[in-house]
């Protein structure tokens, strides 16, 4: 099993979280497209998670009896992947390649818990064409926890995420799966967090990727009306960008509890002026002018509910604003009453699969 000191751990570590978070755990549930709940994956689990499906899950990890986690020159360690395999799988033939980023306080234990099986009966069952499926870790300290939670799978001070996606994931999946090497068959999906990092990194590495979805992604982190203040609806008379990170406000809130800016950014980007502007570097609407997106370049795609407890929809709303303003087509799935939760994302699940199947290429 794997060494909680240094690699990915098959379960949360309550031992590394101040007594705050103990509560705070029971609302962080809902965090990304339906955090799964904190569960021990060992050998037998992905036994039977395997067996579930038609197509072949592989385990590069350490989370199931044995260590068999990549190599990340970035991050000079070893990380976790899962690589699923559609049914039928035939090395002679070029497959698409999609890879899931992952929600803020998770890793990649998300994908076998609660994204796997429905995008394997939907390749099944023939309603999206077969393809490659990479699951990367990108949590800070190599295990899902609610301390320090988020990368956003970016370069940054916490480490380079964004060239242990883009070149060591990226990598090895191509020298060791049959994949097509056109950027039209190449797709970024991630919820929350990782919805947030899929645009940021298939803008900066536009000669790779197509296409783009993204479930409940913070697509504006700069979001605030004219007066700073981030928690009102978008108004595309009344918005400005915010420019400094005051860390104790309120990013969101569920019951008695709130998850605050420092929460989620200041591990990685700092605090203050200087930490705004590193992530304004990342940030998908500002992206979108400072690497001039053009039309048809991207298939973009957003799902998001209309009640969203950290604002989501004013960040979403912010951004397609921005996008038509260019001429951007994106596909969206909105659900005005839904939450930032795996409720709402079941409700989107159907509208988003359909999106996926008209933008993924069959196989040659």
């Amino acid at each position: 099993m794997k060494n909680p000191e240094t690699s990915t751990a098959s379960s949360w570590h309550w031992d590394n979280m101040d007594p705050l978070w103990w509560a705070v755990v029971f609302w962080m549930d809902c965090v990304g497209w339906g955090q799964a709940p904190p569960v021990l994956l060992g050998p037998g689990h992905f036994g039977r998670a395997q067996r579930r499906l038609c197509g072949q899950l592989l385990d590069f990890t350490a989370n199931h009896g044995r260590d068999r986690r990549i190599w990340s020159a970035a991050l000079c360690q070893r990380r976790d992947l899962y690589v699923y395999l559609p049914p039928g799988y035939d090395p002679s033939k070029k497959y698409p390649l999609a890879i899931y980023l992952h929600g803020a306080a998770q890793d990649e234990n998300f994908f076998l818990q609660a994204q796997v099986d429905r995008l394997d009966q939907a390749i099944a069952s023939g309603q999206l064409p077969p393809i490659i499926i990479a699951a990367p870790d990108g949590s800070l300290r190599g295990r899902a926890t609610i301390y320090k939670p988020a990368t956003f799978f970016a370069n940054s001070r916490a480490g380079q995420f964004e060239d242990y996606v883009m070149q060591d994931v990226w990598d090895f999946l191509h020298a060791n799966f049959s994949i097509r090497p056109d950027r039209d068959g190449h797709a970024l999906i991630g919820v929350s967090m990782g919805g947030s990092a899929a645009y940021t990194l298939a803008i900066k590495h536009r000669e790779r990727i197509k296409a783009v979805m993204g479930i409940h992604p913070p697509l504006n982190l700069r979001w605030a009306d004219s007066r700073g203040r981030y928690r009102v609806p978008f108004d595309p008379d009344d918005w400005g960008m915010r420019e400094s990170l005051r860390g104790w406000e309120a990013l969101g809130r569920r019951r008695f509890f709130t998850l605050r800016f420092h929460d989620l950014f200041g591990p990685t980007f700092g605090h203050g002026r200087q930490a705004m502007a590193r992530i304004s570097a990342i940030n998908p609407l500002e992206m979108l002018d400072t690497h001039d997106v053009r039309p048809g370049e991207f298939d973009f795609f957003v799902a998001y509910g209309g009640r969203d407890e950290f604002n989501i929809t004013a960040q979403v709303d912010s951004f397609l604003w921005r996008a038509r303003e260019r001429g951007l087509e994106v596909g969206v799935a909105f659900d005005p009453h839904g939450r930032h939760d795996l409720a709402t994302g079941l409700r989107l699940w159907p509208e988003t699969l359909r999106w996926a199947a008209q933008h993924t290429p069959a196989t040659p």
